[in-house]
């Protein structure tokens, strides 16, 4: 009895696991996103945020780092 308990978590354990598989797969196919890079967005992400990104504000801390690194 003991051991037909061990089997059937066995079992279960496999089954639960190919399905967890079989849906993350669906889903991204499903999506149709995938990191594959193509010649359409040539590696750039688009995102819809309103927001203005800054990369870089001038401070003397830069000014120090950039005299420095020449």
């Amino acid at each position: 009895m003991q051991e037909s308990r061990r089997n059937f978590a066995k079992k279960a354990a496999l089954v639960a696991a190919g399905t967890a598989a079989v849906a993350g797969t669906s889903v991204l196919a499903a999506t149709g996103k995938s990191s594959v890079q193509g010649d359409e967005n040539n590696g750039v992400v688009v995102g819809s945020s309103r927001k203005k990104e800054i990369l870089y504000k001038k401070t003397a801390a830069w000014e120090e780092f950039y005299k420095n690194a020449n």
